[in-house]
């Protein structure tokens, strides 16, 4: 079995991901290739599209939320995702026990001896009327109904997993502040959620797995469950395997793969990237090895933004006052200074709609 190093595993990913050549897609084409984008702060997609993307307006992005093309769900890993409406329909179902099992494994005393099948359906009656609402406003409304656990605990099992909401806009437009407001997924898309299918072969899974591996191969199971935050789909991969290839990487684990899928040479240059917080190029993996250092891994669940020189995780990047300021992780060579340097500048005209292109790059490692 043909083995892949890490080079290579990390010019695959950076082909799936579209951060190897930015990519002429349309938005919701981007959105949908990328199985969604981790949102859970409001503005990140934005650069992390405009990473991928070729002439990518922001206003294009805030259109579709305004259209509800796109919507914001707790999703995969029980965290906000910004995904296509027919992803949300297709997928939310499938990934209710995860949500639910998430919240649980946070609060199950306090939910010791409640029927959530009954919560559920007074969440929903709650929301029936369509209209947006706070967490605090439905928790409130649930609380003066019927006993119930916690404040905080109840906010997160009903609008986080028994009943399956979009964040309404204002929240997710480019340069809107906004609260979360929770609004029924039926109601706000005008259209009926994909039942739970009983089919053991697991359809809807097996669409995950293809999905996954697209923007994400060649993968392990471990890699795909890190991703959804779903038990390893193992039905869904038994009926897949047909059509699926195999390769090991350097510690033998298997990896899976669409056979037609990108795995370009290990030699290609990679451009340098500005990756925002949460990106799933880094959190969509159990094994993260291929796009950064077991040393730097924190990073990327502390909620640092990053830069990838070379295909790898080389710094971390902020915003003070317009300009956009690099710390690198290790010492840079005089070219890459400059390659980030100038992708930084870019990216400070992208974030001040042209009003700045200035960019500071440490000179000491951080």
């Amino acid at each position: 079995m043909t083995v892949l190093d890490s080079r290579s595993l990390n010019r695959a990913t950076l082909a799936r991901q579209l951060l190897l050549e930015r990519s002429g897609m349309p938005v919701p084409g981007a959105v949908g290739h990328l199985g969604g984008l981790q949102a859970q702060e409001p503005q990140e997609p934005y650069t992390g599209l405009w990473s991928r993307l070729r002439a990518f307006e922001p206003t294009a992005l805030s259109d579709l939320l305004l259209r509800r093309s796109v919507v914001r769900i707790h999703l995969m890993r029980r965290t906000v995702h910004l995904v296509t409406a027919d992803d949300a329909v297709a997928w939310r179902a499938r990934h209710d026990s995860m949500l639910r099992r998430r919240v649980l494994g946070v609060y199950r005393d306090e939910f010791a001896g409640t029927d959530l099948d009954e919560l559920a359906a007074a969440g929903r009656a709650v929301m029936a009327d369509g209209e947006p609402r706070s967490t605090a406003e439905v928790v409130s409304e649930l609380a003066a109904r019927r006993p119930a656990p916690g404040r905080r605990a109840l906010g997160e099992m009903v609008v986080a997993a028994l009943v399956p909401v979009a964040q309404a806009p204002p929240r997710g437009l480019w340069r809107t502040k906004a609260g979360v407001r929770n609004v029924l997924l039926s109601s706000w898309l005008g259209r009926s959620l994909d039942a739970p299918d009983p089919d053991p072969c697991d359809p809807v899974g097996r669409t995950l797995v293809r999905r996954y591996l697209a923007a994400y191969g060649p993968a392990a199971t471990a890699d795909l469950r890190a991703w959804c935050g779903l038990t390893g789909l193992p039905a869904a991969v038994k009926a897949l395997r047909g059509e699926l290839v195999s390769f090991r990487d350097e510690r033998g684990r298997e990896l899976l793969d669409l056979p037609g899928a990108p795995r370009p040479d290990p030699g290609t240059p990679a451009p340098v990237r500005f990756l925002p917080a949460f990106d799933n190029a880094i959190l969509g993996y159990h094994d993260r090895s291929r796009i950064i250092d077991d040393a730097h891994r924190g990073l990327s669940v502390a909620g640092e933004r990053v830069v990838l020189v070379d295909g790898r995780v080389a710094a971390t990047w902020g915003v003070d006052a317009g300009t956009v300021v690099v710390d690198p992780l290790y010492r840079l060579s005089r070219a890459d200074r400059g390659s980030v340097a100038e992708e930084g500048a870019a990216l400070a005209s992208f974030l001040s709609d042209g009003e700045s292109t200035r960019v500071r790059v440490a000179t000491d490692a951080r």
